[in-house]
């Protein structure tokens, strides 16, 4: 089995592969050539308090892969992570472990890669302008995916933490050096005019308004992925003309950008126009107009961790990365 770092992932795997990936792979799912069951959470008590989730996916010529996730809470405490990941792949023929892997790069990657993948099919061909609400790890992973699809020239990020807003964009200024960055005061400031805007936060109430959103917007919700979440306003339902989904059982299910307003009674599931997968294989069209606002919601499927883990796999045994361990030794 081989057992590969960090650091081999993220030389195993570009940011364009990872795209191409995962619109195959939502592709299969949407043509149901993957078994993608909802995630496990199991919540341990004791000494220690935290949650224990399982997310297995299986894609028909990929693979098969778990990735578990850990999220303690209390770590901080003790110096430690909060979230710890691993990724464990298994060949489809046989059943035998193949590889495991570290899971907070991929998850990021794939995570960024699926708003890539929704970008390519939904935002504007001549987006110029990016907002990012939300600076953490999955905000930067976003923007470089939506950099990979668009020509963006300028990137606008807000956070509430001002030191954080400041050290994303030290760090990505060195990563897109073709992109001009701008700290915005306010997170309506950042969405003015902004032909693509993420959304990666945790917040629990809308974290811009609607009347921000100029006309051909493409809107990328990727965090409020508990039912108690909320990172997009109520009325944004109401103006996009396409939203799209990761999967329409997980986001119904999990999403409280949907939950919440359908608990009110102003959204319905039929106001869902397609999952991604039925975009990119190409079964039913992405943008059709300048003007229509388009949004993309995710809360993470398997398939996207069976999709890059797979090809992680693949390209670290053609480049020799990682260290080869005998479980039968």
């Amino acid at each position: 089995m081989l057992v590969l770092k960090r650091s081999d992932v993220e030389k195993a795997l570009s940011m364009g592969e990872a795209i191409e990936a995962l619109e195959q792979a939502f592709a299969a799912f949407s043509a149901g050539r993957a078994k993608v069951p909802l995630r496990t959470v199991i919540h341990v008590e004791g000494t220690a308090e935290g949650d224990a989730i399982f997310m297995p996916g299986h894609v028909q010529g990929s693979g098969v892969a778990v990735k578990m996730v850990s999220v303690f809470p209390g770590n901080i405490y003790a110096g430690k992570p909060t979230i710890n990941s691993a990724v464990a792949v298994i060949d489809e023929s046989t059943g035998e472990p193949l590889a495991v892997m570290d899971g907070a790069y991929l998850t990021a990657l794939r995570t960024g890669a699926a708003s890539g993948a929704a970008t390519k099919h939904l935002a504007r061909r001549d987006s110029r302008i990016a907002a990012v609400i939300g600076a953490g790890v999955q905000g930067r992973t976003q923007l470089e995916a939506v950099c990979c699809v668009r020509d963006i020239k300028e990137a606008r990020i807000y956070d509430q933490d001002k030191e954080r807003a400041a050290k994303y964009i030290e760090d990505m200024k060195m990563k897109l050096k073709g992109v001009r960055f701008v700290a915005a005061k306010k997170s309506d400031e950042a969405v003015m005019d902004a032909d693509v805007v993420i959304t990666a936060t945790t917040s629990t109430k809308p974290v811009f308004s609607a009347e921000s959103l100029k006309k051909g917007a493409h809107i990328n919700a990727i965090g409020a992925y508990t039912p108690r979440m909320q990172e997009i306003p109520e009325e944004l339902l109401k103006m996009a003309g396409k939203i799209v989904v990761d999967s329409r059982e997980a986001v119904l299910a999990e999403a409280g950008d949907f939950l919440i307003p359908m608990g009110k009674g102003v959204f319905s599931p039929d106001n869902i126009y397609a999952e991604l997968g039925e975009i990119t294989s190409g079964s039913m069209p992405g943008r059709e107009h300048d003007d229509e606002i388009t949004l993309f919601k995710t809360v993470g499927i398997a398939v996207e961790d069976v999709a890059c883990a797979a090809m992680v796999y693949k390209k670290a045994l053609v480049m020799g990365l990682g260290e080869r361990i005998d479980l039968n030794g």
